[in-house]
């Protein structure tokens, strides 16, 4: 199965690295999940550079920094069925496709979940760009 164009509020699989471990050294994620590409930019050598952000069961620490998958979205991406965030302060920022895209479990090869409906990458966007002002900023992962 080709990989898929990125683009904005597509749902891949991939080896996520927080922040926390990239901060004690670590290069690779410990585990693939689903992230969203939150914003991904064509360079001048024809290369795109993808900023994803990662999904996660675990409640975050701060819910000023998520926003909460709906089930019917969750449901859409044929997602399992347990609560969920998009966590907004905590991006990797790689090079297309890059070493960390993975195929997603018991598929054929496939790497993207689908995309997030437009209403709610709104809802990402507006968030991101207040956090931004906050300055927060992506983990490289090239």
């Amino acid at each position: 199965m080709p990989l898929p164009e990125p683009e904005c509020g597509l749902v891949i699989s991939y080896a996520y690295l927080w922040r926390n471990e990239y901060a004690a050294g670590k290069i690779e994620g410990q585990k693939n999940r689903p992230c969203a590409i939150i914003l991904a930019i064509k360079n001048t050598n024809d290369k795109q550079t993808v900023t994803v952000a990662p999904i996660t069961h675990t409640p975050p620490r701060d819910p000023a920094v998520a926003i909460e998958i709906p089930p019917r979205v969750k449901q859409h991406l044929a997602l399992d069925g347990e609560q969920s965030w998009l966590i907004l302060d905590d991006f990797n920022e790689f090079l297309w496709p890059g070493y960390d895209l993975r195929p997603i479990s018991g598929t054929m090869g496939k790497y993207d979940y689908g995309l997030l409906p437009p209403a709610l990458f709104n809802q990402i966007t507006d968030k991101i760009l207040e956090l931004r002002q906050k300055g927060i900023r992506p983990t490289p992962r090239d």
